[in-house]
């Protein structure tokens, strides 16, 4: 599976997330990446796998989920770099030349907007948070050509302000060494 389809349901219940992973799991043949509880009480489901077999699982998802879900994403070839991101294995970048920060109230929305930035220009990904230790809350981090990194930036965050989700962006050129070493912890 060169570039997989990842889908996302949030939904505001632990105990129903909880049964919509079993029966997204049960439905087609899906990987679940994620599924868990988080703060404040939501509960987050991340699948990937073949377009047809997200598709038909995330429709249950959001069936059985009903008035429950947050909110939901089905993205077919999702950009290469973003499933080892949510793993938490982004390789660490050579040369930092500079940063672009995006920070979203939704995990959805956040994990959409990287697609856009990644796939808008040749930007890096460094990392990618969803909602641990982040009060719900999600961020990325990229890392290019500054010209890019700021058309990266606008137009993910153009996507996320749409959807009333965006907590913050910030753009910083040529960042100090001892940030790229100590602030940043891809």
């Amino acid at each position: 599976m060169k570039e997989p389809t990842l889908g996302m349901i949030e939904l505001k219940s632990v105990a129903r997330g909880i049964f919509v992973t079993d029966a997204i799991a049960k439905k087609a043949q899906v990987k679940i990446l994620e599924a868990h509880a988080v703060q404040p009480g939501k509960y987050v489901i991340l699948i990937c796998g073949e377009v047809a077999d997200v598709e038909e699982s995330l429709k249950v998802g959001i069936e059985i989920g009903s008035d429950l879900v947050i909110n939901q994403l089905f993205l077919p070839y999702i950009h290469r770099s973003i499933i080892p991101a949510l793993k938490g294995v982004s390789e660490k970048s050579k040369q930092v030349k500079s940063v672009g920060i995006l920070e979203s109230f939704s995990m959805v929305s956040c994990v959409a907007a990287a697609d856009i930035a990644l796939k808008n220009t040749p930007v890096e990904l460094l990392e990618m948070r969803l909602a641990k230790d982040l009060g719900g809350k999600a961020y990325f981090i990229i890392s290019g050509e500054l010209p890019d990194v700021q058309d990266s930036i606008k137009v993910s965050s153009d996507y996320v302000r749409k959807e009333g989700m965006l907590t913050a962006v910030e753009v910083i050129p040529n960042p100090h060494p001892e940030l790229i070493e100590k602030g940043l912890y891809w």
